[in-house]
C-alpha cells in the first residue's frame, strides 16, 4: 500500500501549495481550455490528446492514476518519477496544443502575439499535490464521476474518455493506467520535499 503522510498544520501565513513540484507526491492536475472551449466534444481531439499521453509517458517516466477528458477541461492523477510536474504539465500542454489544432474541426483558436502558434489551453495547468488515502481516492472517485455528474452518461462505466474501465476492470482503454502509484523512494522523497517547504511530519505511515 502507499506511504500515507500526515502533516503538522501549516503557519498563519500559508504557503502556495499547489503548483509545487513536490517529488514522491501524487498530483491532482486540471487542465481549461482557453475561453472553455468545448474542444473534447470533438472525438479527434480527444483521441490524439490520449496519443499525445500515452507517448509523453513513455518518454518521461510517470504513473498515470487515474483522468478523464470532459468538454472543456480535463483531470489527471500523475506521479512523475522526478516529482516535476511543473515541466511535465507544460509538456503536455504544448504537444498536446499542437496535436488538437491539426486534428480539430471549426474550431477558431487565438493565434498568439507573434502569429506563430495557437492559444489553445488556459496559461496554466493546476496541479494539487496528494499524500493521504483520503486525498487519493477522493480525487480518484471524483476525476470518474465528472461525467455522470455532468449529465453525459448514466454510468461512469460508460463514458469513453476516462480510466473508469482501465482503472476498475484493467481493460487498458482508452490509455492504461498503473495499478502500482508509487516509486521505489517516494517516502523518503516526499518527506524531504516537505522538510524543504517547511512543512513538518509529525507522522509516516505504511499500511
Amino acid at each position: 500500500m502507499p506511504p500515507l503522510f500526515d502533516f503538522a498544520s501549516l503557519p498563519p501565513m500559508a504557503r502556495k501549495w499547489s503548483n509545487q513540484n513536490l517529488p514522491g507526491a501524487l498530483h491532482f492536475v486540471t487542465g481549461n481550455f482557453l475561453d472553455r472551449t468545448p474542444v473534447f466534444n470533438q472525438e479527434t481531439c480527444c483521441q490524439c490528446f490520449i496519443d499525445t499521453l500515452g507517448t509523453l509517458l513513455t518518454d518521461w517516466p510517470c504513473k498515470l492514476i487515474a483522468y478523464v477528458l470532459m468538454p472543456n477541461h480535463l483531470h489527471l492523477i500523475v506521479n512523475p518519477q522526478d516529482g516535476r510536474i511543473r515541466e511535465f504539465t507544460g509538456q503536455l500542454k504544448s504537444f498536446s496544443a499542437r496535436a488538437i489544432t491539426k486534428a480539430q474541426h471549426g474550431i477558431s483558436f487565438k493565434l498568439d502575439s507573434e502569429g506563430l502558434s495557437y492559444h489553445v489551453w488556459q496559461e496554466s495547468f493546476k496541479a494539487v499535490p496528494l499524500w493521504s488515502a483520503w486525498m487519493f481516492w477522493q480525487k480518484i472517485n471524483y476525476i470518474h464521476a465528472n461525467p455522470v455528474k455532468a449529465g453525459l452518461v448514466a454510468s461512469g462505466k460508460d463514458y469513453r474518455w476516462s480510466s473508469f474501465r482501465a482503472f476498475h476492470f484493467g481493460s487498458g482503454e482508452p490509455l492504461p493506467v498503473d495499478q502500482d502509484w508509487w516509486w521505489p523512494d517516494d517516502s523518503e522523497k516526499l518527506s524531504k520535499s516537505m522538510k524543504e517547504l517547511g512543512w513538518r511530519t509529525y507522522e509516516k505511515r505504511n499500511k
